[in-house]
C-alpha cells in the first residue's frame, strides 16, 4: 500500500475507534486484506525458472479489447506457456492502472491457475471486445466522392489486415464493388482477359469481313488494351500486397538500428500493431524474436513489416528524429 493509503486507513480508523469501534482489531483487518493476494498458496510459492528474463510487453490499462491483450501475452511467453505459476504472475505484471485495481479486488486465493485467470480477466473487461469482422465486411467498405483513390485502397488495405484469412478473391471483388462505376479503375478493373482478346481480335476480323481499318489504327487500339490489361493488374497488386514480398534495399538511413526506434515509440498512438505472422508458430526459429510481432521466427531489424511501416511512418513526419544526417544531406 501507498503511504498516503496507509495515513488514510489508520485516521480512518481512529475516527472508527472515537465512536465507539475497535480500532486495532479493525487496522488488523484492513492489513489482512491489503497483504492477501488472488492467487492459491502454490501458485504464490512457485519459484520463477532458473535464467528466466521477463520480456518487455505492452501493457494493458483496462480500455482494450482483452482477448488480443491474452493473444499478444501467450504469443510473448511462448517459451513458458507449460508454467503455469510464472504465466500467473507475470501476467499481472502486465496490468497497469484500473487493471491492476480490478485484479487486487479478486478473493484471496480465488486464482489457481493462469486459465482460471484468463477466463475471469476476459469477463472482465468484455464490453471492450472487438467484433470480429468476416470477409463480407468489405463489401461495405465504398470509395467516397472526395476521396482519392490513394486513399481508398489505403482505407481498404486497413480494414482487410483486421480479417483474419481473408481470401484474395473475396478482396479483389469486394474492392472493385467499392469503386463507382463511372471510375476508370472500375473500367479497367472490368475487362477480362476474354474481353480484351475479342477486343484485340476486332480489327483482325474486319479486314476479314472487308471492313478496311488502316494499320495505325490497329497498332492504337491494340497499345491502349495492352495499358489497360497493365494498369488492372498493378492496381490489384498494390491493392493486395503479398505478405511474403521480399523487402527491398531502398529504405531510409536511421541514426540507430530500427528495433531500438521501435522500443522508443512503441506506444506511441499512431505505431500500427501488425497482423498476426501466418504458418505454423512451433516450426519457427526461436532463436529470433520480433518485437513488433511480439513472437519468435525473425529479427526485428530483418522484419519487413516494421521496415514498411516506419517507411510510412517517416512519410506521415514520424520518426524523424532518429534520421542519419548523411541521409537528410
Amino acid at each position: 500500500m501507498r503511504a498516503e493509503d496507509i495515513e488514510k486507513l489508520v485516521n480512518d480508523r481512529r475516527r472508527d475507534l472515537r465512536t465507539g469501534g475497535n480500532f486495532e482489531d479493525a487496522l488488523r483487518k484492513e492489513m489482512d486484506q491489503a497483504n492477501s493476494t488472488p492467487f492459491t498458496a502454490e501458485i504464490e510459492q512457485a519459484a520463477p525458472p532458473k535464467r528466466f528474463s521477463k520480456p518487455s510487453f505492452t501493457h494493458f490499462k483496462g480500455d482494450s479489447d482483452p482477448e488480443s491483450h491474452l493473444k499478444y501475452f501467450k504469443s510473448v511467453m511462448i517459451l513458458h506457456k507449460t508454467d503455469d505459476a510464472l504465466m500467473c504472475k507475470v501476467f499481472v505484471m502486465t496490468l497497469r492502472g484500473a487493471a491492476q485495481d480490478w485484479f487486487h479486488t479478486l478473493p484471496s486465493g480465488s486464482i489457481s491457475s493462469f486459465k482460471e485467470l484468463a477466463y475471469v480477466f476476459t469477463k472482465e473487461y468484455t464490453s471492450y471486445r472487438m467484433i470480429k469482422k468476416n470477409p463480407d465486411h468489405l463489401f461495405n467498405l465504398r470509395k467516397k466522392s472526395d476521396e482519392s483513390l490513394r486513399d481508398y485502397i489505403k482505407r481498404f488495405k486497413a480494414e482487410k489486415a483486421n480479417i483474419v484469412g481473408c481470401d484474395d478473391r473475396i478482396a479483389s471483388s469486394a474492392f472493385k464493388k467499392g469503386l463507382p462505376a463511372e471510375h476508370d479503375l472500375y473500367r479497367e478493373l472490368t475487362i477480362t482477359p476474354s474481353q480484351l482478346w475479342q477486343r484485340s481480335s476486332r480489327p483482325r476480323n474486319a479486314m476479314r469481313s472487308g471492313m478496311m481499318i488502316e494499320s495505325p489504327q490497329r497498332s492504337l487500339l491494340s497499345r491502349k488494351i495492352s495499358r489497360l490489361n497493365g494498369q488492372a493488374k498493378e492496381a490489384m497488386r498494390r491493392s493486395h500486397p503479398q505478405e511474403d514480398t521480399p523487402a527491398g534495399e531502398n529504405y531510409t538511413k536511421f541514426s540507430i538500428p530500427i528495433h531500438q526506434i521501435l522500443a522508443q515509440v512503441k506506444d506511441k498512438p499512431w505505431v500500427k500493431r501488425p497482423p498476426p505472422l501466418k504458418g505454423d508458430p512451433d516450426k519457427r526459429d526461436t532463436r529470433k524474436y520480433c518485437a513488433f510481432h511480439g513472437t519468435n521466427g525473425h529479427t526485428t531489424n530483418n522484419c519487413f513489416a516494421w521496415k514498411t511501416h516506419l517507411e510510412e511512418l517517416v512519410r506521415e513526419g514520424h520518426c524523424t528524429e532518429f534520421i542519419a544526417k548523411q541521409a537528410i544531406q
